[in-house]
């Protein structure tokens, strides 16, 4: 279907698009940009946490494991009652358990992009460790019977995160960042079908 009007972009579009050309973020990325790529980046380091083995980006399937563990927590949190407690804490420990491999995963991507995801991905890499942080300190209020103000510490992990999902998903869908076999590529599946029919 042909469209006759233009659509309004979204103000947070908008606000995504001024994040990809803010030059205000070069001198950050530029800090961290050689210490990340030595650390997860380069070698059989990167090969292993950008998923090349796998034939497959690894970030997205490890996200879906911390974030589905924090999710989870505040789930219990709302609607589990006071029963459903020592379960919540498990989840938030869980998450900040592959909260690190999950970190890397994303640093091994990040140090083969352009400048543009570069911006993008250091901004979603600062939430995810606000939410992170905030994560931690839910589980130390948990673990010492805090069980109310680790919920609201979770709560603000969660909008951290959100934020932060919201920009890995722009980075992965908009910007197509994520690493991926060849076989994958269009031209090569038209290929395999020529072969196979």
């Amino acid at each position: 279907m042909e469209q006759t009007q233009s659509q309004p972009v979204p103000a947070v579009v908008r606000w995504t698009r001024r994040l990809e050309q803010t030059e205000a973020l070069d001198g950050a990325v530029s800090a961290v940009e050689p210490t990340i790529t030595s650390l997860f980046g380069s070698g059989t380091t990167g090969w292993v946490l950008r998923g090349e083995w796998l034939g497959h980006a690894l970030h997205p399937l490890l996200t879906d494991i911390t974030m589905g563990s924090w999710t989870s927590a505040t789930v219990l949190d709302v609607v589990g009652g006071p029963g459903s407690a020592p379960a919540a804490q498990r989840l938030v420990g869980l998450g900040l358990l592959t909260a690190g491999p999950t970190a890397w995963s994303g640093w091994a991507e990040w140090s083969e992009t352009g400048t543009r995801d570069k911006r993008v991905g250091l901004v979603h890499a600062t939430g995810n460790g606000l939410a992170a942080s905030a994560y931690a300190a839910s589980w130390l209020a948990r673990r010492s019977g805090h069980h109310r103000l680790g919920a609201l510490l979770a709560l603000g992990g969660a909008g951290a995160s959100g934020v932060a999902a919201y920009l890995g998903g722009h980075l992965a869908v908009a910007r197509d960042v994520g690493s991926r076999h060849p076989a994958f590529d269009d031209t090569a599946l038209e290929d395999t079908t020529e072969i196979v029919a």
